[in-house]
């Protein structure tokens, strides 16, 4: 048979086998744009812009050199998912998501390349599949290039008895370190009086926030997670960061474990992807949150005075912030909430996976079927929260101005697959942003009509752009 012949031939078998294969799938599945062979629906949304798309314990120093590597690895894990070869532009998808709903409805397919997507649209939807099919839908989407990073391991992009054992491992590791407990508010309090000194160093000076921000979070988890039970110049302390630094090459090889129990997984290498998962989502969320917060709150300084306003009423200047606070302080919980809900951090949160095959609203969605949910369209609910664009510390008060908690609050995602940290990052928010507006004025160095608050897609999440403050004591 002619050479030309018999490729076209295969050619057409795999692209009718591939048409078979979307047609027998999508008559179970719920409804969605058809899908194109080969590339599926790909072409078919907005993904323009990919190219831009309990004692004391030890902390460490800002200068500390084994520190600043942690916060270049936190970073460098981020660019990973920044990399224009795995990213879309979440915003732009986000616009397709939302045009899609309107006319399959809030549960809908689509086709990434031959492999189905579910995508779940406002909060009924979420909170029926993520809260009420919890089970079902604990599942984690797979990550080709993350599985050879990190081999399926760790917290967050672990599934099955992995997942579930290093789950519970992590949370009971952590309540007995001390989370959740007053041992865990004293060491934020005290990095917040650390990043306060920081921040007086700039002497008022037009600084770039960003580094500071990130490294106070670092270092609470390095609280968390060294302790005192070791000096720094320790050589095993030296080899974790040194393979926390190397990680794309060290979690990726292969570890010579004698009497490993495989189904629990409580290996060296699964331990050490858990620590990374640890720094990376404690570290760089907050840090973000923290940037963008201080950037709001130099766009509306009516929100600013108020806050300080409630600061000075509630706390005073001659002792720190404490959580018992936050109840006493309903304008800066409004505020805070508003800035996580307004910035959509992570619009489509880390795609979920069922399973099994699971019955959903009338549908079958197959076992490993990759899930989305569109966070942002429950954060940016109209009928939730009005005029959902602009930001108002309102849409979480009362009338009576006191504090309105909204079940569509949900940037730590929902369900199972929760962020595990969420009260330690509410915790993080409350104490460094009220000890840093109890000591010092923002001051912008443009008019507040000017501050540019658009956001910049990184990887999965939407972060604040590259700007300058002035931190002036008060």
């Amino acid at each position: 048979m002619d050479p030309v012949t018999f490729l076209v031939l295969s050619l057409s078998c795999l692209l009718l086998l591939s048409l078979w294969r979307q047609s027998s799938e999508r008559g179970k599945l719920p409804p969605g744009p058809t899908p194109l062979p080969l590339t599926g629906n790909f072409f078919q949304i907005d993904v323009k812009n990919i190219q831009q798309s309990f004692t004391k314990k030890n902390r460490f120093d800002y200068k500390d050199k084994h520190f600043l590597n942690l916060v270049k690895i936190v970073e460098e894990n981020t660019e990973i998912l920044s990399s224009p070869w795995i990213q879309i532009d979440v915003k732009n998808i986000q616009k397709s998501f939302t045009k899609l709903s309107k006319v399959y409805g809030p549960v809908f397919t689509l086709y990434f390349g031959q492999q189905p997507t579910v995508v779940l649209h406002g909060y009924n939807a979420v909170k029926e599949a993520l809260i009420d099919h919890g089970e079902e839908f604990s599942g984690r989407g797979r990550f080709p290039v993350l599985d050879k990073i990190f081999n399926g391991l760790g917290v967050i992009f672990s599934n099955g008895n992995t997942w579930k054992e290093m789950k519970r491992f992590s949370l009971t590791t952590l309540r007995n370190l001390g989370m959740g407990k007053r041992s865990i508010e004293d060491r934020v309090q005290e990095e917040a009086q650390c990043l306060v000194e920081e921040l007086r160093k700039t002497n008022g000076l037009p600084c770039d926030p960003s580094f500071i921000l990130t490294c106070a979070p670092c270092n609470v988890i390095c609280s968390i997670v060294f302790q005192n039970r070791f000096d720094y110049k320790d050589k095993h302390v030296l080899n974790l960061l040194k393979y926390l630094e190397e990680n794309a090459k060290i979690l990726s090889a292969p570890w010579i474990q004698e009497n490993c129990n495989q189904e629990l997984k409580y290996t060296l290498e699964n331990l050490t992807v858990m620590v990374n998962d640890l720094f990376g989502a404690g570290t760089e969320t907050t840090g973000s949150t923290m940037k963008y917060a201080l950037l709001l709150l130099m766009k509306y300084p009516h929100v600013t005075a108020k806050v300080q306003e409630e600061i000075d009423r509630v706390v005073g200047r001659e002792r720190s912030p404490c959580m018992q606070d936050r109840n006493h302080m309903p304008y800066t919980n409004a505020t805070i909430h508003e800035v996580q809900r307004f910035i959509d951090l992570v619009p489509n949160s880390v795609p979920h996976a069922v399973t099994c095959d699971v019955k959903f609203r009338n549908y079958l969605i197959p076992k490993g079927t990759t899930v989305i949910a569109s966070l942002s369209s429950v954060l940016h609910d109209s009928k939730e929260f009005p005029n959902p664009e602009t930001f108002d510390p309102g849409h979480f008060l009362d009338g009576n101005g006191n504090f309105k908690k909204s079940d569509y609050f949900m940037p730590f995602s929902t369900g199972k697959r929760v962020c595990a940290g969420e009260g330690l990052a509410k915790m993080e928010l409350f104490l460094f942003l009220t000890t840093i507006l109890q000591k010092f004025k923002l001051k912008s160095l443009v008019p507040p009509k000017d501050v540019n608050i658009t956001s910049v897609v990184n990887g999965i999440s939407l972060v604040p752009p590259h700007y300058q403050i002035c931190f002036i004591p008060v």
